[in-house]
């Protein structure tokens, strides 16, 4: 159950699977760096493109001293993506690492995103007195999750000439002293129709957005696995770029929109701490072990409506790209 409610509180679904990563270590530090990047990579993925979206809901920017706050939440499915939820994995790469049943032959194992439950692992040395049995890690959609939220505020203000600029916050949230997150990132749009002399009954608005996010969290699991040690955490930096023209409708209460663009972002998962000898694999203390790097980039595309009701508006879209997702927004905004 933490790890369903650290999922909810918002893309920390990445650093729950933590403490089973620390079983690994058992097969010394090689073996648990390879099984880690494999099995981390598809929701880092996932995650960096969850975080990119969200940064416009219309073509149209704000005259100066305009301004919208806006609750902005994402969500990243990935029910279709089954060449996401499992890889191969083969003894024959590993150092130590087997399977109780059949050793020696791949087969498919669960990712962060899978749903491949009961696969047990064995390491034994060449004497056979050190053998060690545990359970390789399932993912998200074991726990009958099959999307990566992601949230935050978001703030725009109108300047001058079609120049409109973006904020994106959420304070550093802290759960059961394990696990933290926070959001912050910045972005800018402007409106190329701004410069046509009839602007204002021009029937469409036409605009670039760029926009930049950072994610970070971190979650301690220093009292859970196999291997002893000190303050052993995982620690998480994604970093996301959305490059993106804009399309909308002008009208005065329901408006259309969409974008046609490019996500690129790279994410850094640091494991983290000590963690002390005690397998004929792991033969010397290991201080911060490895770091599990993704890169992402892709075209994307979206569809999207919002609605004007006074000083509140209500915006949804969908996006299109190598992980879809769907965008909605609760504003509060004024001219």
């Amino acid at each position: 159950m933490k790890r369903i409610f650290l999922l909810a509180a918002l893309s920390v679904c990445t650093l729950g699977q933590a403490q089973d990563l620390n079983d690994l270590f058992v097969a010394g530090v090689n073996d648990a760096e390879r099984f880690a990047n494999a099995y981390l990579d598809p929701v880092a993925e996932a995650g960096l493109f969850s975080i990119a979206n969200g940064w416009y809901n219309s073509g149209e920017s704000k005259p100066l001293g305009g301004f919208e706050i806006s609750i902005v939440g994402n969500i990243t499915g990935f029910k279709n993506k089954d060449d996401k939820k499992s890889f191969i994995l083969d003894p024959a790469d590993y150092e130590n690492l087997d399977f109780v049943d059949n050793p020696g032959v791949a087969r498919p194992v669960s990712t962060a995103l899978g749903n491949i439950e009961g696969v047990i692992v064995f390491v034994e040395d060449d004497t056979g007195l050190f053998r060690e049995e545990f359970e390789l890690p399932a993912g998200l959609e074991a726990e009958d999750f099959n999307f990566i939220p992601s949230g935050y505020i978001q703030a725009s203000v109108g300047l001058i000439k079609g120049l409109e600029v973006k904020a994106r916050f959420l304070p550093k949230i802290k759960f059961d002293d394990e696990a933290e997150i926070g959001l912050f990132g910045a972005g800018i749009q402007y409106e190329f129709t701004k410069l046509l002399p009839a602007d204002k009954i021009w029937p469409v608005a036409l605009s670039a957005v760029i926009g930049y996010t950072n994610l970070s969290g971190e979650y301690d699991f220093t009292d859970s696995g196999v291997i002893d040690g000190s303050d052993q955490r995982l620690d998480a930096s994604f970093n996301t770029w959305n490059i993106s023209a804009v399309v909308s409708t002008k009208l005065p209460v329901i408006n259309f929109y969409g974008g046609l663009g490019f996500i690129t972002g790279s994410s850094d998962i640091d494991l983290l701490g000590t963690y002390e000898a005690n397998s004929p694999f792991l033969t010397q203390t290991v201080v911060d072990p490895f770091t599990v790097a993704t890169d992402a980039s892709g075209v994307a595309a979206n569809l999207g409506t919002k609605l004007k009701l006074g000083f509140f508006r209500l915006n949804a879209e969908y996006n299109i790209a190598e992980f879809s997702t769907f965008t909605f927004g609760v504003s509060f905004g004024f001219r």
